[in-house]
């Protein structure tokens, strides 16, 4: 059995500037989508030069950011924004959503699309794949601040997170690190490499990071203000990731039914 190891959530302080733990991850995962994007950028059928990269990623940390805090905000603490709209400004108290950060980024990358005319669906395979080391980088910066655990359990790698009390619990922070970062960046990227039918690189996104949310959702302990939405296990995060699993498998069936490759596609006109 393991105990979390208390770490300062400041990474960094000097005076009044303090860089914390979870800050640093969310460069790490900007970073990633920087260099990943380089790379896939430099491939024949990439809708983007390399010299867009940093365009792109540039309005898609605006998407992040703003949809993350407007979906945590309406997702979960709803009741309180109701009473006090302004508390959406207060981002240094914390709180994001992975789904309203999607979200944000959907439609910062529709607005991107139109503007280089492009395929919306051509812009968003492109980016899927890299997404998921910022999902894996966020949830090990979740497991620094030693929140968002698990349920109890008497598996041998059971950890006690002090926070919560001194219950073995499953490492839920880690299972989503392993799955939605690292699992599911070597299948988008290894999935992607070669040329797919549109809109299937980012079905599969949808698909399988539902699947790996949804499933770890089984073994996470509920926010503790909501808890279970029915039937003593559903959750609020399990509820939210049923709609992108649908749409993960419409989407797949309409690119192997419907869509083109990448490169039976018209050129960019991005110049």
């Amino acid at each position: 059995m393991l105990t979390h190891p208390f770490i300062d959530p400041i990474a960094i302080a000097a005076g009044p500037v303090q860089i914390h733990w979870y800050g640093i991850m969310y460069v790490v995962g900007f970073l990633a989508f920087w260099w990943l994007g380089y790379r896939r950028a430099q491939a024949p059928f990439s809708p983007l030069p390399p010299e867009k990269i940093s365009d792109l990623l540039f309005y898609g940390v605006l998407g992040v950011i703003l949809g993350g805090r407007l979906g945590y905000v309406l997702f979960y603490q709803f009741d309180a924004f109701w009473q006090a709209p302004w508390i959406i400004l207060r981002i240094w108290e914390g709180g994001m959503s992975f789904h309203g950060g999607l979200l944000g980024v959907l439609l910062v990358a529709w607005a991107y699309a139109r503007h280089l005319q492009i395929p919306f669906l051509r812009l968003t395979d492109f980016v899927a794949p890299l997404i998921p080391i910022g999902l894996g980088a966020g949830r090990l910066g979740n497991w620094i601040n030693g929140e968002l655990w698990g349920k109890t359990t008497e598996l041998p790698w059971a950890m006690i997170f002090p926070a919560a009390d001194w219950m073995p619990r499953h490492p839920s922070q880690l299972y989503q690190a392993a799955l939605e970062g690292l699992a599911l960046f070597a299948i988008l990227w290894i999935f992607s490499r070669q040329p797919r039918p549109l809109g299937a690189v980012s079905g599969l996104f949808l698909l399988a990071y539902g699947l790996f949310r949804f499933v770890v959702e089984f073994v996470r302990e509920p926010d503790l203000h909501l808890g279970y939405l029915a039937w003593n296990w559903l959750t609020l995060g399990q509820l939210l990731t049923l709609p992108m699993m649908l749409a993960g498998v419409a989407l797949l069936w309409w690119a192997y039914h419907k869509g083109r490759t990448p490169t039976t596609l018209p050129s960019s006109k991005v110049g």
